[in-house]
């Protein structure tokens, strides 16, 4: 689908958004593509961050797919809104077993408050990705709300 942002600088608000994200930080994932309806992140193995195979852990593999579907939903928000995650559903279909890991997240529904997106989730191995986990997640625009954490 084509989705019209909602304001021109969309793509810079999304990058300043994600390097506040300390998590994101922590387990070196990489915001790779955003535009209009669509976000794309990436996070090299690091053994860190797997479960006792030695396969990406289920909590890294939800966590990259949530936030590349909040971040395909913020791209088409108001410049001055944030965006939260109200429910999501993912299904892992294969071990996260290889170099590295790509959520690939497309708006499908975009509401006057709830948007709902689908990630995807694969796994690249000696150059071949496979799909690993799809999710469906609905989240919440929150209208003169900035993500901007103070305390």
């Amino acid at each position: 689908m084509n989705f019209k942002p909602k304001f021109t600088d969309f793509r810079k608000k999304v990058e300043e958004s994600f390097k506040r994200q300390k998590f994101m930080e922590l387990i070196h994932a990489n915001l790779i593509d955003v535009k209009p309806g669509y976000c794309e992140i990436q996070i090299p193995y690091n053994p860190i961050l797997t479960q006792q195979h030695g396969f990406f852990h289920a909590g890294i593999i939800s966590t990259i797919a949530d936030n590349a579907a909040g971040y395909a939903s913020f791209s088409l928000m108001e410049e001055d809104a944030s965006v939260l995650t109200v429910e999501f559903k993912l299904n892992l279909m294969s071990p996260g077993d290889g170099d590295l890991l790509i959520a690939k997240a497309n708006v499908l529904k975009n509401g006057r408050t709830l948007t709902i997106c689908r990630s995807e989730v694969f796994i690249r191995k000696n150059g071949v990705e496979k799909l690993c986990a799809a999710s469906q997640t609905t989240l919440i625009e929150l209208k003169n709300k900035s993500d901007k954490y103070l305390h």
